[in-house]
């Protein structure tokens, strides 16, 4: 019994030692040093941010202020905006196209011809020629006798008309024109990726707009939440979810010839890490969803770890996006990168997250209460110094 009460002695005094040797390195090093954890508390992203560190990193506390710039820089992003300066609705006329022009004169005296009438094509009074189909020529001009080279393209048809009319004059007797487009080849949109039949729509006078290019199509072989139209117009590219477009109509825009419309399919999701319900990538629909939306699909915060004051979402955004409170450092592809914390303590950054969207690829992360890291600092401590007690009471 003496030989088992010593031994159980010098255990608790090298448990001790151990104990607060520990307690010694806690003092000297950081918890991250020896403490297991899902990352950095607040205090430890603040300083990663801090303009000493010069690594281009932006922190950026999330208001209302914020929120409504982000929101309106999103709105410069729609395609009433990017495509605002669009020309006019219209068909024009491009090289390759195969017109007719036909030419009513008033009788008797004709300059082409004095041929019989034809009730079914005009009035008895008058006289009509109708000159062979001709192909625009990869000048733009066609041939007209009696007046040579006529511009045609990038002019539509009555513009077409009044400069053949007017060259005429003082050759032919009241000369009457039309021109007629036989073939477009080149007034075409471009409709791509998800629909039912990729196809080239020819646009008319009417001036067919952005929906209507994906009706010819066939509509989308996807759901209509989960789908993207990008816009394609020369060198400028952009998206939007379908149901924006479908939701309001100045984004259902008038096409133009040689745009490309793509039905994209591309599951959209964000990561979520740290004191939530859930770590996982989660999807989400196209039109988007809210900061609240996305913290309640990861089952919330986590009441027994999460420090309310440390909501984060790690992004790369674009450069005009906000006004950086340090010198920006962008990536190789042209993005800021952007650290957004929320502090829900304050009852009134919920409304702030209703307004505040996920974007794609963001990362969502909640990080631990400093109560959280004694709590485990503790547990480590109960766990050296349960079998010593038990080993005393024992001997006793």
């Amino acid at each position: 019994m003496i030989s088992l009460r010593k031994t159980a002695r010098v255990v608790t005094r090298c448990l001790s030692v151990g104990v607060c040797s520990v307690l010694v390195l806690s003092g000297c090093a950081s918890q991250s040093d020896w403490l297991s954890r899902s990352g950095p508390n607040v205090k430890e992203v603040q300083a990663a941010t801090a303009p000493a560190k010069l690594n281009g990193m932006q922190l950026v506390v999330v208001n209302d202020a914020v929120a409504r710039k982000l929101l309106e820089s999103h709105k410069q992003n729609l395609f009433s905006g990017v495509f605002a300066s669009a020309v006019q609705p219209g068909y024009v006329v491009g090289a390759g196209d195969v017109v007719e022009i036909s030419v009513w004169e008033a009788p008797p005296a004709t300059l082409f011809g004095a041929g019989a009438t034809d009730a079914r094509v005009g009035p008895s009074t008058t006289r009509v020629t109708s000159f062979p189909e001709q192909m625009v020529n990869s000048d733009g001009m066609v041939n007209m006798p009696f007046v040579g080279q006529v511009r045609a393209a990038g002019r539509n048809p009555q513009q077409i008309e009044a400069d053949i009319a007017r060259l005429l004059k003082g050759k032919a007797n009241q000369a009457q024109v039309l021109v007629r487009v036989i073939r477009n080849a080149t007034s075409n949109v471009t409709v791509v990726g998800e629909v039912t039949n990729s196809l080239r729509m020819p646009i008319t006078a009417k001036g067919e707009r952005l929906l209507d290019a994906l009706a010819a199509a066939g509509g989308t072989r996807q759901p209509v939440n989960k789908m993207t139209l990008q816009m394609t117009r020369g060198n400028v590219v952009q998206a939007l979810p379908l149901e924006t477009i479908i939701r309001d109509p100045k984004q259902n825009i008038v096409l133009q010839p040689g745009d490309v419309v793509t039905a994209l399919f591309q599951p959209l999701s964000y990561v979520v890490l740290g004191a939530t319900g859930k770590n996982e990538e989660i999807n989400f629909e196209a039109q988007g969803i809210s900061l609240s939306q996305a913290l309640a699909r990861a089952g919330g915060l986590k009441d027994e770890r999460a420090d309310a004051r440390g909501v984060f979402i790690f992004r790369l955004e674009e450069p005009t996006a906000l006004d950086w409170p340090q010198p920006v450092a962008t990536t190789p592809d042209g993005k800021v990168p952007v650290i957004y914390q929320l502090d829900l303590n304050d009852p009134a950054s919920f409304f702030v997250a209703q307004s505040f969207s996920v974007n794609n690829k963001d990362v969502l992360y909640v990080s631990n209460a400093p109560a959280a890291e004694l709590q485990k600092f503790l547990n480590i401590v109960g766990s050296v110094l349960g079998p010593v007690i038990g080993v005393r009471a024992a001997t006793r």
